[in-house]
Parts: structure tokens; sequence; C-alpha cells
């Protein structure tokens, strides 16, 4: 294993004179476009989660009445309407999450629409909530910051304008992850790790998977891959470990990865 001292780069840096192929970029943007619009009506009941439990005007969606605030309103309007029904409800809080992805060795073939679809995807999940996206080999960099807009064809553009790099070190991304959620203060905060885990550059990322709120790792096995690496990098970070072979995997592995 390779130990170097890894270091963030600037997107533009890297991405000077080099424009992705044209048919890929489309190949590409298709599918993270039909992902990130593939999403359902927006319910109301979508808001409620396991955030904190709030009182407030009833609205059709809660029939757990907070007595002491509706006897208080009630006081003071002897004609009361709906809206004078104060209950108990749970807000769903704002998540925060990284996404890290692995851009080491070639990006071709089927690894390009597994990352298409994992953007994609996680645009459409997250759309009202903060998504920030790390490219990494043995270094890194930030394509997208928390908060800031998601605009999911121009982060595919910039992912694959990026050269294709030898070594892998897993464990940077996560150190940059950890530092980008820490600006974010949210209950809800996570890292989902595209990669294939084969980790051979830089120091062991088990530590670094341990200090996060949450690693859930969709392990790339299309090529070569450490699954034991992956499951532990998992574990560690208290999160799940799913297995991507096809683009189309992705999807249900983030369903899987959000439902819990």
């Amino acid at each position: 294993m390779t130990h170097q001292r890894a270091s963030l780069r600037a997107v533009g840096e890297l991405l000077e004179h080099r424009v992705p192929d044209r048919e890929v970029a489309a190949m590409a943007q298709r599918i993270a476009r039909r992902l990130s619009l593939r999403r359902r009506a927006r319910d109301p009941r979508a808001e409620r989660g396991s955030g904190k439990t709030v009182s407030v005007p009833y609205r059709y969606r809660s029939d757990d009445i907070d007595l002491d605030r509706t006897i208080e309103v009630l006081t003071e309007r002897p004609v009361p309407e709906e809206e004078d029904i104060v209950v108990r409800e749970q807000v769903r809080t704002r998540r925060a999450v990284v996404l890290a992805v692995d851009v080491s060795g070639s990006m071709r073939g089927e690894r390009i629409r597994t990352a298409a679809a994992t953007v994609g995807a996680l645009a459409g999940e997250l759309r009202r909530d903060d998504l920030a996206v790390v490219a990494f080999w043995s270094d890194a960099a930030v394509l997208l910051r928390l908060g800031a807009p998601v605009r999911p064809l121009q982060l595919l553009d910039e992912l694959l304008a990026i050269p294709a790099r030898g070594l892998t070190n897993v464990g940077f991304p996560l150190q940059v992850a950890a530092r980008e959620l820490a600006r974010r203060s949210t209950r809800d905060a996570r890292v989902v790790l595209l990669s294939d885990c084969v980790h051979n550059a830089g120091p062991d990322p088990r530590p670094f998977a341990a200090r996060l709120p949450r690693l859930d790792v969709l392990l790339d096995t299309v090529g070569e891959h450490d699954l034991e690496l992956g499951r532990e990098l998992a574990a560690a970070g208290r999160g799940r470990l799913l297995r991507v072979r096809h683009h189309r995997d992705v999807p249900p592995a983030l369903s899987r990865v959000f439902a819990a």
C-alpha cells in the first residue's frame, strides 16, 4: 500500500482544457436526467419523518391533539375553526448527505452509467435537502458543497472531465466529507461512498469511517473490488453495504439506504 500526503484539488485545475467525450456525456446525462425526475408527486405526508415533534395547527395530517395548546386557543375563540385545534406532528429533519465518488482508474462503460445513476438518483431524492459531491482518487476534489444548488448535468460534466487516476485513497474523501458535514448542524447527516474499495494509497480508512455520523457503501462490483473492506467501512460507519453491478441497481440500493 502506498502512503502519500493527499491533497484537496481545485476543480478548475483538474478540468482545464479537458472536455468529456460527447457521446459518453450524452448517455450519462440521459440516465441522470431520467432518475432525477423520476419522483412521485409531492405528498404532504412526505414532510413528516423521524425529526423533532412540534405543535402545529390541524392540517388533516395528524390526530395527536395537543390538549394544553388547543385549550389555550379555544379560551380566546368562542367559535373555533378546525385550524384552532393544535396537534403534534413529527417534522422531518433536513438531511445533509455527502456523496464520495471513486474516479480512480478508468471511468468508462458501466462505471460511468453507475456514477450517472447515483448522481441522478440522489439529486431526485434530496431535492429539498443538502447534497455535496466529492470526487476522489489518491487526492480529492469537491464538486459540490453542502447548501449549493444541485445541477445534476453540470455535476456529471465535471465528473466525466476529471482525468482517470491510478491510485485509490478511500480514507481521504471520508476526511473531506467529515469537514463538509461539520458545516451543517443536522441530526440526519451521512456519507454515501461509491467505490470498488480497492484501497492502495494513504492510511487505513476504517478509523475515518468510524468518525462519521453514518457511512453507507455502494460497492461497485463491475471489476476488481474489495468486499471485505467495503463491509468493514460500512460497519465502522454504522451504515449498510449494498453491491451495485449495473446502473439499474443504484435506485433500489439508495432506497434501502435512506429507508434505514
